[in-house]
């Protein structure tokens, strides 16, 4: 049980679904609430599918390039930690409006698959989650456990795509940047973990 909520913890605060929220309503603005909801699930079908592949596939690529899981356990926990950092210093935010910007400038009519799926949900912070998480679990249960934590998320995810309007008036700026910089700060905490387990599979933490 405290395996399956760390493991839920660490994919929502990476994914971060109250703070892909605002940018939903951004790239969706003057969409009918239907093609909202249609747009919201092609994303969270995508992203779901992207997470699931490298969930599956993650570390048997990582063997055919001859990196091992350790040393990826260190790569993913300071890329998580410059994640965190984002989050707690607002840049995460700043950097998501850039995706957001650049769709709207190639004109795109449907963002569901570009920049909503990839990389706003199924970033390279969630796919190297995925990645440690599968690696972490033992056997088919823990590996189901894994996939029903991601699919919870996506889940979640995708309901606050569809009150996303109403959740960010109830919010506001203010409230979303509060609970973004929490979900950092927590985030920083797990990367950190990820880091030692990584140096203790080489001997150099206790």
């Amino acid at each position: 049980m405290t395996d399956y909520i760390a493991a839920f913890t660490t994919l929502f605060v990476i994914i971060d679904p109250i703070g892909l929220t605002p940018l939903f309503v951004a790239l969706t603005h003057g969409a009918s609430a239907q093609l909202r909801r249609k747009i919201a699930l092609r994303a969270c079908i995508t992203a779901a599918v992207i997470l699931f592949c490298f969930g599956i596939f993650g570390e048997a690529l990582l063997g055919f390039v001859g990196i091992s899981m350790p040393a990826f356990r260190i790569a993913g926990g300071v890329l998580l930690f410059l994640t965190a950092l984002e989050m707690l210093f607002q840049k995460r935010q700043t950097r998501r409006q850039g995706h957001t910007d650049d769709a709207a400038e190639d004109h795109i009519d449907d963002p569901s698959v570009f920049p909503i799926a990839i990389p706003l949900i199924a970033g390279p912070g969630a796919i190297a989650t995925m990645i440690l998480l599968t690696d972490q679990a033992e056997g088919i249960g823990g590996f189901a456990a894994v996939m029903s934590v991601m699919l919870s998320v996506l889940l979640i995810v995708f309901i606050l795509f569809l009150v996303s309007n109403m959740l960010e008036r109830i919010l506001g700026r203010v409230g979303v940047n509060v609970v973004t910089r929490i979900l950092g700060m927590l985030l920083a905490a797990l990367a950190i973990q990820f880091i030692l387990d990584g140096l203790r599979s080489f001997g150099l933490a206790p």
